[in-house]
């Protein structure tokens, strides 16, 4: 079986003053969370479509998806963790007591403020997470990549034509990913910033699927005007 994992865990803290988490503010008279949902909601490849936030905002988010999915039976809103990694574990215990969670159950997870997700994208990550077990989005850099070890000084310039952009979705075998995670010592989990890390520290190869340019992540107000333009090139 195949799941959708919709991760809405952030708070936002890098938008600025808000009244609350990015993934709660309109863009294009929706809420940006609901744009990502839909993205999936159109695929019928997904079993079900799980969503992750803060406690505090899980019956919020409840309400949304009613209010403009009318659809409670396709997509569950579940609490997420304290970190990225936790939220997605929290998915997989999710699918291990409703499901059956075996070698061949695959998570599409993606950011909650990433809502221009094509559907090429989605049915690559599926295709690629079936056939290889591990899949990341990503774009070519267009700029050069510096590295620092004292954020003063570069350290050394990496080959541009061997740096990419990591966007979402990343896509597992489910089995596999929960396996490796609890296989890791405190300090690897302390360094991991996605789950695809997960299979490079253990050695196993993720492949790349072809993001966007456009699949941007709303993170700072500057995204939310860029957004905006983008839906309504859209209309």
């Amino acid at each position: 079986m195949i799941f959708g994992v919709i991760l809405a865990g952030g708070i936002g803290s890098r938008m600025g003053n808000v009244e609350k988490p990015k993934q709660f503010l309109t863009v294009g008279e929706k809420p940006i969370i609901i744009h990502t949902i839909e993205k999936f909601y159109v695929n019928d490849s997904f079993e079900k479509l799980i969503v992750l936030c803060p406690a505090q905002w899980v019956s919020h988010t409840k309400n949304l998806v009613k209010k403009y999915l009318k659809d409670e039976d396709r997509i569950v809103v579940i609490e997420g963790g304290s970190t990225r990694n936790e939220t997605i574990m929290n998915s997989i215990r999710y699918i291990e007591e409703n499901y059956t969670l075996d070698d061949d159950t695959i998570i599409v997870t993606h950011d909650s403020v990433r809502p221009f997700v094509t559907y090429r994208i989605i049915e690559d990550n599926i295709r690629y997470a079936l056939e290889y077990g591990a899949c990341d989005t990503v774009i070519p850099a267009t700029d050069t990549i510096v590295e620092s070890d004292d954020s003063n000084i570069i350290a050394s310039v990496p080959d541009r034509s061997k740096m990419y952009q990591g966007q979402t979705p990343q896509s597992f075998k489910a089995k596999k990913l929960k396996d490796m995670y609890n296989a890791l010592t405190e300090e690897e989990k302390e360094i991991l910033t996605d789950a695809a890390k997960i299979f490079v520290i253990k050695g196993e190869p993720v492949y790349l699927v072809e993001g966007e340019v456009f699949n941007i992540k709303i993170t700072y107000p500057y995204d939310l005007r860029v957004a905006e333009t983008l839906i309504e090139g859209d209309k």
